[in-house]
């Protein structure tokens, strides 16, 4: 089959890659219909992620048709269209049973990695890390999904693909931001980012009954965007002081609740830290940034919540640990629960509550996608969304 494989930094190619095979009785394999590049796959696409192997099949956004089953599969029959999360989750578990899927004890079959650097073992992910398993992902003309039962879920035929792909993540990531946050009806919640991410972030603060929404970005196209969503009041970090402009707004308060959706490779608003950032990142040093996270933790009111879904790949240095300690901060964050959230957000959908095919700047066939790629993340063409079309 065809697929598309990491080869170092900003090197993506399309290449013949062997088939996927049935490998225990709870796999499936999908035939892919539809597939995305996620922002997070930008961290692997700048050499910003540790534990890539060359070759290695990326994606985590696929969706499409069951062709093969496994003995032990009971959910699905072949011809189901189902959207798989990037999760991989066992389902029995303590993590698991506890709904934490994205912190499933038993699915990464390489787990001594992720122990070495981050204490503990986290959930596989499809098309990432080795860190994360090395499942090979979704930017594939078939893919191998194992927990079947568990994973996966089906969609309705009625629904095209466009408004159901996203639950495989930044759907179910924006909502999990916005439940991490804790909205109140009189809350004020700021949201850094107005990418993918964080436009369903913010769809998900006012589904989730927040008071008032506000968001910041640099980007226009993202800014119209994000400006179309209700009421969002919504900002350019290139034209007003972020802190300055939230003390305006909430007299001296600051935002009850702040969202990071930025993540690893934020931008700071010096031209000279951002040219070292990119000389540290051409030399394949680390560079996750601490500009938003620093900002939060300064415009966030006392006592108040941050909730991180924006990806970090390593350290963070220079984060402002004293001040959020002494403003009594809490913080959380994670890798999405995915299939926590799947049956509500696709009933959701299904509503009309929302639309998430709102979000497709771009679709092109999976041959594309290493042009693709660059121009995501060189934010060519008004650039917001790119769908793969095997």
């Amino acid at each position: 089959m065809k697929a598309i494989t990491w080869h170092g930094r900003q090197d993506m190619r399309f290449e013949t890659v062997d088939d996927p095979k049935i490998e225990e009785p709870t796999d499936i394999i999908i035939k892919v219909t539809s597939s995305a590049i996620c922002g997070s796959d930008l961290h692997l696409y700048n050499g910003v992620m540790a534990g890539m192997q060359e070759g290695d099949i990326i994606g985590h956004e696929p969706m499409g048709e069951v062709v093969e089953l496994g003995s032990a599969v009971k959910r699905f029959k072949k011809g189901d269209r189902v959207v798989v999360p990037f999760t991989i989750s066992c389902g029995h578990c303590f993590f698991c049973e506890n709904l934490m899927y994205s912190l499933c004890d038993e699915s990464n079959p390489k787990q001594d990695k992720a122990r070495e650097e981050l204490g503990h073992s986290t959930a596989a992910l499809f098309g990432y890390s080795h860190l994360t398993g090395g499942i090979p992902g979704g930017q594939a003309e078939y893919l191998r999904v194992p927990y079947a039962d568990v994973g996966p879920i089906k969609v309705p035929n009625h629904l095209p693909d466009e408004k159901v792909l996203f639950l495989s993540d930044i759907f179910p990531t924006g909502w999990m931001a916005a439940i991490n946050a804790d909205i109140q009806p009189t809350d004020t919640v700021a949201i850094w980012g107005c990418g993918p991410v964080g436009l369903f972030t913010i769809h998900s603060a006012w589904l989730q009954g927040a008071k008032r929404v506000i968001a910041f970005d640099d980007v226009p196209e993202r800014l119209e965007m994000a400006r179309g969503i209700k009421n969002t009041e919504v900002y350019n970090i290139k034209e007003v002081n972020v802190y300055d402009q939230l003390m305006d707004l909430t007299k001296g308060m600051g935002p009850d609740k702040c969202i990071d959706a930025v993540g690893a490779e934020a931008h700071s608003t010096s031209s000279i830290m951002n040219a070292k950032d990119s000389a540290l990142q051409n030399i394949h040093m680390p560079t996750n940034r601490p500009y938003v996270l620093n900002e939060i933790i300064k415009s966030c009111r006392k006592g108040g919540i941050v909730s991180i879904p924006g990806v970090y790949t390593d350290e963070v240095n220079k984060f402002a640990m004293g001040p959020a300690m002494n403003k009594a901060l809490t913080f959380k964050m994670g890798q999405t629960h995915v299939q926590r959230y799947l049956e509500q957000l696709l009933s959701l959908i299904e509503e009309e509550k929302i639309d998430p095919s709102f979000l497709i700047s771009h679709t092109v066939p999976l041959a594309e996608a290493p042009a693709a790629y660059e121009m995501f993340n060189e934010k060519k063409d008004n650039c917001i969304k790119v769908v793969l079309k095997p």
